[in-house]
This record gives C-alpha cells, structure tokens and sequence, in this order.
C-alpha cells in the first residue's frame, strides 16, 4: 500500500507538469498587464457611477435623445459589420486564389482605414458622398441621400471594419490549400458543395472574429463619422458624439451614464459572440 501511494504520487506530479514551463509566471505577467491597461481604468468608470443616483443614471440613459443614439449606434454598427461579413470573405478570396494586375497596390489599399487619420476618412467620405460629391451625385439621382444620413454612417463604419474581417480571413484562406477543393471536386461536389462544405466550415471562425472586431471597433468609432453624420440630434447622431457634447457642457455625470451603458452592451454581445465562436470551434474539432 505505502510503495502505491508513493508511485500515484510521483505520477500525479508528473502530470501536473507542463511540457512548456513558465505558465504561472505568463499568467501573473498577463493579469498584472491586463490590469493596469484594461480592467483598472474601466473599473473607474464603472466606480464613478457610484456617485450618481438610480433615478439620476436611468433618466439619463433611457431619455429619448440618448435612446436614439444607441439605436443608431448599434444598428449601424451590426449593419456595417454583416456588410463586412459578407463582403471581406470575398475580398480576401480574391487576393489569395488569383493574380491579377495591380494585386499588390490593391492588398495594401485594404490596410488603408488603419494608417489614415480618421478625421481625414470622415472628410473624404463626406466630399464623395455629399449631394454634389462623385458618387452622392448618382446615388440621389436615383432617390438615395448618403451623406448627412445614417445611410451615410453605415459607410463610414463600413469602410473602417472591413479591413479586419479581410486581414482575419485572409491567413485562413493561404493556409487552405487547392488540392482540397480539388479532391472534392473529384469526387462529385459541385462548386456550392466545396463552398458551403469545405471552406466555409474553415474560415467561419475566422469571419465570426472579424465581424466581432468589425462591430467593437465600429462601436467606437468617432472621428470618421462625425463628418459625414451631420449630426443632428434624435436622426444622426451617435453615442460617442453624446458623450463628448455632455463632457463639453460639463455634465460629467451624463457622460459617465451614457459611457457605462455602450461599455456594458458591448462587453455583453461581444461575449455572446465570442461563446458562439468557442462552440463552433468545438463542433468542428469534434468533427
């Protein structure tokens, strides 16, 4: 009995150890990290709500103007960010399985909304979808005003997202090689079949990670789309925009009301996602 207890002890021990030691120290590095960059200045926030009443923190966020801009605000986001889901698979399927000319110029174009300063993408934006600009021209010939809409927000949110759902998608994609869609082909799969089959079961982790970046940042956005919004309350404007008008009139409580909401809705369906994704992932390793 005793040598037993000595050898289930002595395997016990080597199971508990890692082939990669170091994990505690990554760990404690990574909370301590996470801590004073992330989780102690939104708990600030959070803390400052303290200071406010329920009554003062629920008619703040639930008056009407406020009620409009999350609307607007979640509404344009979860748009651009399906337009991005459906459009960015498609652009990066287009830089990984073809050569065409100018491929290079165009691949780095789709890094373009991380380098530029948002103020200068609302701006551009604005001149070419406004009434006289080159495409909000067309677009009004035919009924459809752009600019100073939220038609025109969505763009704006559009064009900032799609290159992390390109990006995201895009090393999946290189990773996937031909011969498996041509060996399906080999065997009798149609071309729906190897796209709905193979590769979507593939890169669908990798869509649903882009759309949640897409739709985080989108949620923030402020410089691009305060240009093109036009900003007139209860019809186009936007959370952030909210925010820093209560901060400029010195309702500091108002603010802080506003901001805690957004971050809490975010931080919620950006979790539901993220749970949705985890049990994808299951299902496919699984299979």
């Amino acid at each position: 009995m005793i040598v037993k207890k000595i050898i289930s002890k002595l395997t016990d021990g080597k199971k508990s150890k890692r082939v990669i030691p170091g994990f505690g120290l990554s760990l404690g590095f990574t909370m301590f990290y996470l801590s004073l960059i992330v989780m102690i200045p939104l708990s600030t926030l959070f803390f400052k709500t303290f200071s406010l009443t329920w009554e003062e923190f629920y008619s703040t966020i639930s008056s009407p103007r406020v009620l409009s801009s999350f609307g607007l605000t979640f509404g344009a986001s979860l748009t651009a960010g399906v337009i991005n889901v459906i459009f960015g698979p498609l652009v990066a399927w287009s830089l990984v399985r073809y050569n065409f000319p100018a491929k290079r110029i165009i691949d780095a174009l789709v890094d373009l909304p991380f380098a530029l300063p948002t103020a200068i993408a609302g701006i551009t934006l604005t001149s070419l979808y406004a009434e006289n600009g080159w495409f909000g021209e067309y677009l009004l010939a035919i009924g459809i005003k752009s600019a100073y809409t939220p038609i025109g927000i969505t763009i704006a949110l559009i064009f900032i997202g799609l290159p992390f759902v390109v990006r995201t998608v895009q090393p999946v994609l290189e990773a996937l090689e031909v011969d498996i869609e041509e060996a399906a082909a080999s065997l009798g799969a149609t071309r729906w079949q190897i796209i709905t089959r193979v590769i979507l079961p593939v890169i669908r982790p990798a869509v649903l990670t882009g759309f949640v970046l897409s739709f985080a940042r989108a949620l923030g956005e402020y410089g691009s789309v305060i240009f093109i919004a036009g900003n007139m309350p209860m019809k186009t404007e936007i959370s952030t925009l909210l925010i820093i008008t209560r901060l400029e009139q010195y309702d500091y409580a108002g603010a802080i009301s506003i901001a805690v909401t957004m971050l809490a809705a975010s931080f919620i369906l950006i979790l539901i996602i993220n749970i949705l994704q985890s049990r994808i992932n299951k299902k496919n390793l699984i299979s």
